[in-house]
């Protein structure tokens, strides 16, 4: 059986990318091979999208690609029935892992040193709308990384980074959309504060968000531009930035991504032991 590109793994960001990358003529359906421990989500996928099913991860050995979305946990489990110690995977296709804080040096050491990309997307990739940092292993060549590239681009964008930044991307776009959740949860709170109804607010909200991020993106301007562009002399702009600095705003959103960025690093210290 060829098998273009193989999935441990087909939970929500496991199917995102699958549908995506179908929809986008990536992979053709009959090319892709699943693996999942739940009869229930294999038959989803299979009525879904048209792809083969299985439950047992050996099949998925020799393929071009074979992409981890599982979770960090299982990943023990998961490596002896990828590669047996008597029979090493022996095609150079290259695995990709979107496993929360599990360095390369892991990934390479339990895989027997296979080509690895270690990628970092995040939740609005389930609409397309993502954003995903992958990082090269050290035996990893250019078309592995395309391969890579045109998986991840899928579902939005791709930037590369040395594994180094893999910390710093968590704590920024990995856990990034938790903190714009909570700013759109209050702008719409203080939109109700206001006298909005809530479905009008929530409205308001999310199209404000969605509208600032979109312009500054097509622009290019750089945000600081942007909010003096909108902000008259003894206007109400002025007035509600005045009270964002002094309740903190800024310094609260560093906090929060350094926090993570922290966090992070301590979950990689944490598998290592």
């Amino acid at each position: 059986m060829s098998i273009k590109l193989g999935m441990i793994g087909g939970g929500v960001m496991g199917e995102a990318l699958l549908s995506r990358l179908i929809d986008r003529g990536t992979y053709q359906p009959q090319d892709i091979l699943v693996s999942d421990p739940q009869a229930e989500r294999r038959e989803l996928l299979v009525a879904n999208y048209g792809v083969q099913a299985t439950e047992n991860n050996l099949l998925l050995k020799t393929a071009d690609v074979l992409l981890l979305a599982i979770k960090p946990q299982v990943f023990d489990a998961v490596a002896p029935q990828i590669i047996h110690i008597d029979s090493p995977r022996r095609s150079e296709g290259v695995i990709i892992s979107i496993l929360a804080g599990t360095p390369l040096s892991k990934l390479e050491g339990s895989l027997f040193d296979q080509p690895v990309v270690r990628a970092m997307p995040n939740f609005p990739a389930t609409v397309g709308a993502g954003i995903t940092a992958i990082s090269p292993g050290k035996r990893v060549k250019p078309h592995h990384l395309e391969q890579a590239r045109q998986i991840f681009e899928a579902v939005g964008e791709v930037v590369e980074v040395p594994e180094t930044a893999m910390d710093a991307v968590t704590g920024l776009s990995g856990s990034g959309p938790g903190y714009v959740a909570l700013v759109v949860e209050a702008l719409a709170d203080g939109g109700v504060a206001a006298g909005l109804p809530r479905a009008i607010a929530l409205q308001l909200a999310l199209q404000t968000v969605k509208g600032t991020a979109q312009l500054l993106q097509e622009s290019g301007q750089h945000p600081g531009v942007l909010k003096d562009q909108v902000t008259s002399p003894g206007g109400t702009t002025i007035a509600g930035v005045a009270a964002l600095e002094r309740a903190g705003l800024r310094s609260a959103l560093i906090e929060a991504v350094m926090a993570a960025y922290g966090r992070s690093q301590e979950l990689g210290r944490e598998d290592k032991v």
